[in-house]
């Protein structure tokens, strides 16, 4: 999807290279392995989708899974919906593990999905895939956007609590991702030209004790760049103390997490909520 159009905010393409052999996979997963010392979970992580042929060949994600299920409890993988039908190559999962799937909706919105991401799908695409995967006995990790280019703070906290609320009942882990600046995306040229700010760090906040509120399973939040001017942040005083609580809701579950947290800037985000869609920036 990046070669042929590719998100607003990703930046995936600057640190991929796309003609690797299977052979040259198949090296890396060796070294891989040698730094694996049978810890029960596992992420594979291959900055794109790991159900994709064209990324990982069938015979790899067959081995790859094998291998980790021998001592793993749990597996988990990233996919775009398009790719979810390719399940079937690599079933059955053994008996007693879990395979988890993670896919990025990032808005249950389809007017955002097409103009604010540029995602490629819409919402019932995404959602015919993502009962794919609950049809299966499988685990599904939904990945949701804070912050979408073009969306006011506003309009980014009504947008990611929105879209919690449209796929609470068919996810078992709902991810949020605050927007980060990463080089040579739409979103690094508005943010240069001052037409974009990340998120405040009290928009968090609010998104995940919205989302407590409506969503039973688990809930985390990875914060890139947090605290700098490329990621979600505040004042500067205050980052390092939510980064902090973001932490313990994310590894806890901590649903109180934010509550003790003040400081000056509040009155600052509040203003903002209330006036940035007349204002640029």
């Amino acid at each position: 999807w990046a070669h042929h159009s590719g998100c607003t905010m990703c930046g995936y393409f600057n640190d991929s290279i796309p003609d690797i052999t299977e052979k040259e996979i198949a090296r890396q997963f060796e070294l891989a392995l040698q730094k694996y010392q049978g810890e029960k979970i596992v992420k594979i992580f291959t900055s794109g989708s790991f159900l994709d042929e064209r990324e990982v060949p069938t015979v790899m994600q067959r081995k790859m899974l094998e291998k980790f299920f021998e001592k793993a409890d749990k597996v988990i993988i990233e996919s775009r919906p398009e790719f979810i039908e390719n399940i079937s190559k690599i079933e059955p999962i053994p008996k007693n593990k879990v395979l988890e799937v993670a896919m990025g909706l990032e808005s249950a919105n389809d007017r955002v999905l097409k103009h604010s991401i540029n995602k490629g799908f819409t919402f019932s695409q995404w959602r015919d895939a993502a009962k794919g995967v609950i049809d299966r006995n499988m685990e599904l990790k939904t990945y949701i956007l804070v912050k979408p280019p073009f969306l006011t703070e506003a309009e980014a906290i009504k947008d990611a609590l929105h879209s919690a609320r449209k796929v609470s009942d068919i996810s078992d882990t709902l991810s949020f991702n605050p927007v980060a600046i990463h080089a040579n995306t739409l979103v690094e040229y508005l943010w240069s030209r001052k037409l974009y700010r990340p998120p405040w760090l009290w928009s968090v906040a609010e998104i995940l004790e919205g989302a407590a509120e409506i969503f039973d399973g688990q809930i985390k939040c990875d914060v890139v760049a947090g605290g700098r001017r490329r990621g979600a942040h505040n004042c500067g005083k205050c980052d390092g103390a939510f980064l902090n609580a973001v932490e313990r809701f994310t590894l806890h579950q901590e649903k109180n997490a934010f509550k003790k947290l003040k400081c000056g800037c509040r009155e600052e985000w509040l203003d903002s909520l209330e006036v940035e869609g007349f204002i640029k920036g």
